[in-house]
């Protein structure tokens, strides 16, 4: 099983310093490309504190110059709110000033109060058709001039200026719907999927969504499949305490962004009074327990093996759920000493 990290430059309250995020978030991404993590992932948000992203690119390119071997990910870019021409642009440029280490990510975006803003109009639930128009736009003009004729653009011939390095660029797509699967193995598109706080049951339905689309598509897939999940890892009651707060925090946000329940001040969304989601699998304490990554280094290990055994070829350890920044990376520093080395004997045994 290969490794992720997604983490987000995130503000939990106007007294943290931003310059103390942004350095904080560097470090976090150093430690991961120092412990042979494969890919950083940056998402792209607009008007949220709590995910600071308006241009991942302008994040990796960052992250880039620091960490020299780890793996660079969009994850995602939100196709309804770029132009084909600017995100083949963009993106391209990632890869020629990283090396090559693009790992492109695109997506239907996820909170419809930020369409309101940045595309009015689009109800979220049908942005996928935006993306499913776009990437083949991207790949065109990637590979040179074309023009397009389609139902959300139209341009006369361009090309991507400057071109990628990589002879081919990873291409993921985020994946819960049948739809977006079937479309992802019929592009040869890795896969990203987040069963946001939902048990193992919902990995194992999205295993069954990708093999229904394997068998639909009639041809072998031979992509990647990783599932995120929100992650730590502790030793002591103190850290396990604070790290059930700091996600229950973040989810009673995550619920005003979703269930559109709250205000959002000056970029910080307010929390959806946990009594008002109590008995909801979303914040249920026990449950998250069972269902996050969360846990000591064993039990993480554990659920990190049952995730393997329903077929996910990597695992995207998501930092970024509120917790202190000290708690953080103790969580990360005990899962690269004490959960990695178990997977690494397991690939050197069947290298062996």
């Amino acid at each position: 099983m290969k490794f992720h990290l997604a983490i987000n430059l995130e503000r939990m309250s106007p007294e943290t310093d931003m310059r103390e995020v942004r350095d904080h978030t560097l470090e976090m991404v150093k430690m991961a490309d120092a412990a042979g993590f494969e890919i950083a992932w940056a998402a792209e948000h607009h008007a949220l504190e709590m995910t600071i992203a308006p241009n991942p690119f302008q994040i990796l390119t960052w992250w880039g110059e620091h960490a020299k071997n780890i793996r660079l990910g969009i994850g995602v870019v939100n196709a309804a709110y770029w132009h084909p021409i600017n995100l083949a642009g963009e993106a391209a440029m990632l890869d020629l000033l990283s090396d090559g280490r693009l790992e492109f990510g695109i997506g239907s975006g996820a909170y419809q109060r930020e369409f309101d803003r940045m595309k009015p109009g689009l109800d979220q639930r049908d942005s996928w058709r935006y993306m499913q128009e776009m990437l083949p736009v991207v790949l065109k003009l990637w590979e040179g001039d074309y023009a397009h004729d389609g139902e959300f653009w139209q341009f006369p011939t361009a090309t991507s200026c400057p071109k990628p390095v990589q002879q081919k660029v990873p291409v993921w797509v985020a994946a819960r719907a049948p739809i977006t699967f079937d479309y992802a193995v019929e592009h040869d598109c890795d896969i990203l999927s987040w069963p946001l706080t939902m048990p193992l049951s919902e990995v194992q339905t999205y295993r069954r969504r990708l093999d229904e689309a394997v068998d639909k598509a009639g041809k072998p897939y031979k992509g990647t499949w990783a599932v995120m999940r929100h992650s730590a890892v502790y030793e002591t009651e103190d850290d396990r305490k604070a790290a059930m707060g700091s996600i229950r925090h973040v989810l009673g946000q995550f619920g005003n962004l979703m269930m559109k329940k709250g205000e959002v001040i000056n970029g910080f969304p307010e929390q959806v009074p946990l009594e008002e989601l109590d008995g909801n699998a979303r914040v249920d304490p026990e449950m998250l327990e069972e269902n996050l990554m969360f846990g000591t280094p064993d039990q993480v290990v554990e659920k990190l093996k049952a995730h393997e055994a329903v077929g996910a070829d990597a695992f995207v350890y998501y930092a970024s759920m509120g917790m202190d920044m000290a708690q953080q990376k103790r969580s990360l520093q005990l899962f690269i000493d004490k959960v990695m080395p178990e997977f690494a004997e397991k690939e050197m045994a069947h290298a062996g």
